[in-house]
Protein backbone atom coordinates (compact mmCIF):
# COMPACT_ATOMS: atom_id res chain seq x y z
CA UNK A 1 0.00 0.00 0.00
CA UNK A 2 1.64 3.19 -1.21
CA UNK A 3 0.30 5.89 1.10
CA UNK A 4 2.92 8.62 0.63
CA UNK A 5 2.04 10.88 -2.27
CA UNK A 6 4.26 13.04 -4.42
CA UNK A 7 3.87 16.18 -2.26
CA UNK A 8 4.49 14.40 1.02
CA UNK A 9 7.54 12.69 -0.44
CA UNK A 10 8.97 16.07 -1.47
CA UNK A 11 8.67 17.35 2.07
CA UNK A 12 10.25 14.14 3.39
CA UNK A 13 13.14 14.53 0.92
CA UNK A 14 14.03 17.98 2.21
CA UNK A 15 13.66 16.81 5.82
CA UNK A 16 16.01 13.91 5.02
CA UNK A 17 18.60 16.39 3.73
CA UNK A 18 18.37 18.33 7.01
CA UNK A 19 18.63 15.13 9.08
CA UNK A 20 21.71 13.99 7.14
CA UNK A 21 23.32 17.42 7.47
CA UNK A 22 22.89 17.71 11.24
CA UNK A 23 23.30 14.04 12.18
CA UNK A 24 27.03 14.06 12.89
CA UNK A 25 26.64 16.90 15.38
CA UNK A 26 23.55 15.45 17.02
CA UNK A 27 24.71 11.81 17.11
CA UNK A 28 28.27 12.73 18.01
CA UNK A 29 30.37 11.20 15.26
CA UNK A 30 33.20 12.76 13.27
CA UNK A 31 35.79 11.89 10.66
CA UNK A 32 34.98 9.76 7.64
CA UNK A 33 31.49 8.94 8.91
CA UNK A 34 30.59 12.62 9.21
CA UNK A 35 32.03 13.37 5.77
CA UNK A 36 29.98 10.55 4.24
CA UNK A 37 26.89 11.91 5.96
CA UNK A 38 27.48 15.41 4.57
CA UNK A 39 28.09 13.99 1.08
CA UNK A 40 24.84 12.00 1.32
CA UNK A 41 22.99 15.17 2.34
CA UNK A 42 24.33 17.05 -0.69
CA UNK A 43 23.60 14.15 -3.06
CA UNK A 44 20.06 13.76 -1.72
CA UNK A 45 19.53 17.50 -2.09
CA UNK A 46 20.75 17.37 -5.70
CA UNK A 47 18.59 14.32 -6.44
CA UNK A 48 15.56 16.19 -5.14
CA UNK A 49 16.40 19.32 -7.14
CA UNK A 50 16.67 17.44 -10.44
CA UNK A 51 13.54 15.31 -10.00
CA UNK A 52 10.47 15.99 -12.11
CA UNK A 53 7.98 16.62 -9.29
CA UNK A 54 6.57 19.67 -7.49
CA UNK A 55 9.66 20.11 -5.27
CA UNK A 56 12.19 19.72 -8.08
CA UNK A 57 13.80 22.72 -9.75
CA UNK A 58 15.51 21.35 -12.88
CA UNK A 59 12.98 18.52 -13.40
CA UNK A 60 15.10 16.24 -15.59
CA UNK A 61 14.83 12.95 -13.66
CA UNK A 62 11.53 11.07 -13.49
CA UNK A 63 9.98 10.51 -10.09
CA UNK A 64 10.05 6.75 -10.78
CA UNK A 65 13.81 6.84 -11.38
CA UNK A 66 14.15 8.99 -8.23
CA UNK A 67 12.52 6.11 -6.35
CA UNK A 68 14.92 3.56 -7.87
CA UNK A 69 17.90 5.66 -6.79
CA UNK A 70 16.48 5.95 -3.26
CA UNK A 71 16.04 2.18 -3.04
CA UNK A 72 19.66 1.57 -4.04
CA UNK A 73 20.88 4.27 -1.64
CA UNK A 74 18.81 2.79 1.20
CA UNK A 75 20.41 -0.63 0.76
CA UNK A 76 23.91 0.82 0.41
CA UNK A 77 23.54 3.06 3.47
CA UNK A 78 22.62 0.02 5.59
CA UNK A 79 25.79 -1.86 4.61
CA UNK A 80 28.01 1.24 4.40
CA UNK A 81 29.48 0.95 7.94
CA UNK A 82 30.95 -2.44 7.00
CA UNK A 83 31.98 -1.39 3.49
CA UNK A 84 33.69 1.79 4.71
CA UNK A 85 35.22 0.19 7.81
CA UNK A 86 33.48 2.12 10.57
CA UNK A 87 31.15 -0.56 11.90
CA UNK A 88 32.90 -0.41 15.30
CA UNK A 89 31.64 3.14 15.84
CA UNK A 90 28.33 2.41 17.54
CA UNK A 91 26.74 5.84 17.10
CA UNK A 92 27.60 6.19 13.42
CA UNK A 93 26.91 2.52 12.60
CA UNK A 94 23.51 2.63 14.25
CA UNK A 95 22.69 5.94 12.58
CA UNK A 96 23.53 4.69 9.09
CA UNK A 97 21.62 1.43 9.57
CA UNK A 98 18.60 3.31 10.95
CA UNK A 99 18.62 5.95 8.19
CA UNK A 100 18.97 3.22 5.56
CA UNK A 101 15.98 1.35 6.98
CA UNK A 102 14.03 4.63 7.11
CA UNK A 103 14.85 5.33 3.45
CA UNK A 104 13.61 1.85 2.51
CA UNK A 105 10.40 2.28 4.53
CA UNK A 106 9.75 5.62 2.82
CA UNK A 107 10.52 3.96 -0.53
CA UNK A 108 8.06 1.14 0.19
CA UNK A 109 5.30 3.58 1.18
CA UNK A 110 5.75 6.13 -1.63
CA UNK A 111 3.55 6.13 -4.72
CA UNK A 112 6.33 6.78 -7.27
CA UNK A 113 3.95 6.37 -10.20
CA UNK A 114 1.54 8.93 -8.71
CA UNK A 115 -1.32 6.46 -9.08
CA UNK A 116 -3.08 7.79 -5.96
CA UNK A 117 -3.46 11.14 -7.70
CA UNK A 118 -4.90 9.56 -10.83
CA UNK A 119 -7.55 7.52 -9.02
CA UNK A 120 -10.75 9.37 -8.27
CA UNK A 121 -12.40 8.44 -4.99
CA UNK A 122 -15.91 7.08 -5.18
CA UNK A 123 -18.61 9.33 -3.84
CA UNK A 124 -20.48 8.01 -0.86
CA UNK A 125 -24.03 7.13 -1.81
CA UNK A 126 -23.40 7.39 -5.55
CA UNK A 127 -25.49 5.09 -7.70
CA UNK A 128 -23.71 2.81 -10.16
CA UNK A 129 -24.26 3.64 -13.82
Amino acid sequence: MRVIGIWSHGVIDYLMVIILAIAPSVAGFTGRQATICYVLAVLHFLLTLVTRFPFGVLKVLSFTLHGSVEFIVGVLVIILPWLAGFSAGVNSRNFFVAIGVLILIIWALTDYRNIRHLQKPERVGARPL
